[in-house]
């Protein structure tokens, strides 16, 4: 059954999805095991019966834990925070919490869902790189002066939080849409800092079982000749 009990739990991922990639990093920052059920978007696989069953968004991420079915990556965040309290991606202070959301809020809900699959094929494939370029640009434009003010070495303060949970994926979206990240030098510096950690380095899309080979080596040869 669906809904048998699962001690290890799973995720339903697309190794490019930044709302999967999102959970990834959380999951692993939180030390949390995982299996990885690949789901892939260009085949359609979202769409399918069986996937719509799991998520009738037909979206990736899904997160099958504590023998309860989830989706959307932000309350997914939001429930492992406070089910497990180590390693937090929230601070204390209610101000702090309240700028960690907003800044995961202006990214996972003013600029991924506009630059998304099933927007640009709505739009017209023909056009994917001019408007993934327009809605990264206005939402980073806002972001570069949200962050000019809460960063430390991080998004909010010097802490890693959920916000850097959304950071990474969306300036790996922003390299695909061959983004001029020297416009925002705040998100560049945040994004190659959170780059150095092992938890974000297990959670990069060239590392994800689903990701074919060839994008891999490539990877592999870009970190390498860094």
């Amino acid at each position: 059954s669906l809904f048998a009990t699962m001690a290890q739990p799973v995720l339903y991922s697309y190794f490019r999805s930044s709302s999967a990639y999102r959970v990834r990093i959380a999951l692993n920052w939180k030390q949390i095991g995982y299996d990885y059920k690949g789901v892939n978007l260009l085949k359609g696989e979202q769409i399918a019966e069986d996937h719509l069953a799991v998520n009738p968004m037909g979206e990736v991420p899904a997160l099958m834990i504590d023998n309860t079915l989830m989706t959307q990556s932000i309350s997914i965040l939001e429930y492992l925070e406070e089910t497990r309290t180590d390693h937090p991606i929230l601070p204390k202070d209610p101000k702090q919490r309240a700028l960690v959301r907003q800044v995961s809020e202006i990214i996972a809900s003013g600029i991924q869902p506009v630059q998304n699959l099933r927007v640009l094929k709505k739009h017209g494939l023909e056009h994917k790189l001019e408007w993934g370029q327009w809605a990264i640009n206005h939402g980073f434009k806002a972001l570069e002066q949200v962050l000019l003010k809460s960063a430390g070495k991080y998004c909010v303060g010097d802490e890693v939080t959920m916000a850097d949970m959304c950071l990474v994926p969306q300036v790996y979206n922003a390299a695909r849409f061959k983004i001029d990240m020297s416009l925002y030098p705040t998100i560049d510096r945040i994004n190659k800092a959170l780059l150095e950690l092992p938890e974000v380095q297990a959670a990069c899309p060239s590392r994800q079982p689903d990701c074919p080979a060839e994008l891999k080596d490539e990877a592999a040869n870009k970190t390498g000749s860094n």
